[in-house]
């Protein structure tokens, strides 16, 4: 009977330390991931900011809606221009397939090496793994007031 018990036992301990404890990747990667795809609008790098993204990626925007591809076009029918994002995470939450990051975004921007300007908005992020690299999914962003 107590070796039966015994068996039980580590029976039972074997089958729980073998099961997958959940694990969340630190909140930081969803920020590189943002400041990367941020870097290719800044370099009007289509494919920097395809890499950043899921394939269905999606960004609202003032009441408009773009892809990569309608952003990009967008980005070079102005004139050259230079652009500096300073974000500011407020809240981050991530699990282990899905990230949410809200945040504060600033731009310096300066058009034809002249005209300066700055912006500000309230943004939000969702983020996915796709094969197990994290990627922006979904893009909301409201000018600051």
């Amino acid at each position: 009977m107590k070796a039966r018990n015994l068996l039980l036992i580590i029976g039972i301990g074997l089958i729980l330390s073998c099961q997958n404890e959940k694990q969340t990747d630190n909140p930081e990667v969803l920020e590189k991931v943002l400041i990367s795809y941020f870097d290719g609008i800044k370099d009007k790098d289509l494919d920097k900011m395809n890499a950043s993204t899921t394939n269905d990626f999606v960004l609202f925007e003032n009441g408009k809606i773009w892809n990569n591809d309608s952003l990009f076009n967008f980005l070079n029918a102005l004139p050259p221009y230079s652009a500096t994002f300073t974000l500011s995470p407020l809240k981050t939450s991530i699990d282990e397939e899905i990230g949410n990051l809200y945040y504060l975004n600033h731009m310096d921007m300066t058009l034809n090496d002249t005209i300066e300007d700055k912006y500000d908005w309230i943004e939000s992020a969702t983020f996915k793994k796709v094969e197990g690299e994290w990627k922006l999914d979904f893009l909301h962003s409201t000018v600051k007031e």
